[in-house]
């Protein structure tokens, strides 16, 4: 009896599950689909962002052992040109009088970009004087929606901390080989807004 009655317990089990299902179907399809699809679009997106990367070291590729070997003068140009690589209408405006801007680069909707290039040997470190300077004008006298201190060397701590409190971007050796050597596209690197929200980086009307 006691057999019998588990049978029938399990049979109603097995009965009540199958009805839940059957209502629950359409359901249970349409989360399979969003789920399908919302994996198919992360793979296409990973596809994507690998061709872009591609294409943009097809475009332009520089070394650290190639930018080691520069001057000032040819230190901005490369990060000009890599500016143009990734999408940006640049320009490389370094010399006397430059206020903290050796590159200037525009974006249709990233805005502007305002670059300080700081070429020095290798070992070299750029301190927060740098960030300090950037900071003053970028803003100001260039009307940029980001600032960015770019080196082949390395940055002090202390310049890094203050750069990431005042929202002065900065690329030291590494980062830089990831931009320029190994294809990244340097708004992504930093993760630039589209739309920044700072009123230190507002132009003028």
């Amino acid at each position: 009896m006691v057999a019998l009655a588990v049978l029938v317990m399990a049979a109603r089990t097995v009965t009540v599950t199958a009805g839940v299902l059957m209502d629950a179907w359409p359901v249970l399809l349409a989360l399979a689909t969003l789920g399908g699809a919302a994996a198919l679009w992360r793979v296409r997106r990973a596809v994507m962002g690998r061709r872009r990367k591609h294409a943009r070291l097809a475009a332009l590729r520089i070394t650290l052992a190639e930018f080691d070997t520069m001057d000032d003068r040819r230190f901005e140009c490369a990060l000009r040109d890599l500016l143009v690589r990734d999408g940006w209408t640049a320009r490389r405006v370094g010399g006397a009088g430059d206020q903290a801007a050796d590159a200037i680069g525009d974006h249709p909707v990233l805005g502007r970009i305002v670059v300080q290039a700081k070429h020095t040997r290798v070992g070299g470190k750029v301190g927060s004087a740098v960030m300090y300077g950037v900071k003053g004008t970028a803003g100001p006298a260039h009307r940029a929606d980001h600032a960015v201190v770019v080196t082949n060397g390395l940055l002090t701590r202390d310049a890094m901390t203050w750069g990431n409190r005042h929202t002065v971007h900065w690329v030291d050796r590494e980062k830089l080989q990831r931009w320029a050597e190994d294809g990244s596209a340097l708004h992504e690197l930093l993760r630039l807004p589209a739309r920044p929200r700072s009123s230190w980086f507002k132009r003028a009307a």
